[in-house]
Order: C-alpha cells, then structure tokens, then sequence
C-alpha cells in the first residue's frame, strides 16, 4: 500500500493575501471552494509537485505562520532561489549547515554558500510567507539509493 503526502494545511490570517502570494510565486491554482458555513479552502501546488497546500477559513486552529520547515526540492539551489527571488519571494543566499546533517532550526549553524562540495542534500535557502510560515529550498541533484 503506498501512502502518498497529497496537502499541507497552512494557517494564514489573510486568505486573498496568501492566494495572491503564492500564486505569485509559479503555483497552480487548483481550488477556491467557499462553503455555506464560512469554510473556504484554497489549494495550489508547486510546479512539479505531487503534493499542495491548502489554506482558508475554518481550516485548522493553528495560529497563522506557526508551520516551519515546509522544504521545496530543486536540482539547482542558485537557480531556483533567483526564480523565487524574481517572483516577489524575500529568500535568503543559499546556505548549508555547520554540522553538515541537515539544517537546524531557525538560522542557527548556518554558513554561507552552497555546500563546498555541492553535496545533495547539503545546500539550502530559506523564505516565509506573507503570516511567516517557513519554507526552505533544497538542492537534490540525485535522491539516495530507495528514495
């Protein structure tokens, strides 16, 4: 059985604001559903991803930017930082951690640049939404063998 992540929830305060920012940067607008109770659902979906976001009134109860650490996968971190940066997205250089691992929360062990290797897995960049939900950009050329 194959279990596949389809939507993240996002918590915004401004449903029109969100839309527009994340429309802004590339992404399918896939649904704006109001319901007749006040619900509203608004999903999109990165180019080239299986997986969206959804947002909108009566969603979820958590505060508005409480989601860190929504991670976008490119194949070239400077290329896809500069496609954000031209769509209105305030990004971060790119950067890989001290330890090498996997980046720490917020901007702690951060070192400038890509990893000096250009290892995959190793170079990120970093964004947040209009409310301040966190995204970081990846840099995977080629996925670990059964990934």
């Amino acid at each position: 059985m194959d279990f596949k992540l389809e939507v993240v929830v996002i918590p915004v305060a401004d449903v029109d604001r969100a839309k527009n920012f994340y429309a802004g940067l590339g992404w399918r607008l896939d649904a704006d559903f109001p319901g007749s109770d006040g619900l509203r659902v608004v999903q999109l979906t990165p180019p080239g991803s299986e997986c969206s976001v959804i947002f909108g009134d009566r969603l979820t109860t958590a505060a508005p930017g409480s989601v860190q650490g929504l991670h976008l996968v490119v194949k070239d971190i400077e290329k896809g930082r500069a496609e954000l940066a031209e769509r209105g997205a305030d990004i971060s250089e790119p950067f890989h951690d001290a330890g090498g691992v996997f980046h720490h929360a917020g901007d702690e062990a951060r070192v400038p640049g890509p990893d000096p290797g250009r290892g995959d897995y190793g170079s990120f960049a970093s964004f947040r939404d209009p409310d301040g939900n966190g995204w970081v950009l990846q840099e995977i050329k080629v996925r670990a063998p059964g990934r």
